[in-house]
């Protein structure tokens, strides 16, 4: 299980993924069980990666950003 690194994530990100009735709770615990699953904190936001290509982008107060279509923007 890898964890995700909180250094520089908007604070509004981290309630949101590690509150126990977080939006992104459970995209949270996809990222950390799936190893071919990557996440990157950038400009203050999340950036997740599968196999190296980016799928989503989430942020603290905006919308997520879809960037490929994946089961796990199905979470959202």
């Amino acid at each position: 299980m890898k964890s995700i690194d909180t250094t520089n994530m908007c604070s509004h990100l981290q309630r949101k993924l590690f509150a126990p009735d977080g939006e992104y709770r459970a995209i949270r615990e996809q990222i950390e069980a799936d190893p071919t699953l990557t996440a990157v904190v950038l400009s203050r936001q999340l950036h997740i990666y599968r196999d190296g290509k980016k799928i989503l982008v989430l942020a603290g107060k905006s919308a997520p950003k879809i960037i490929r279509e994946d089961k796990l923007t199905e979470f959202l």
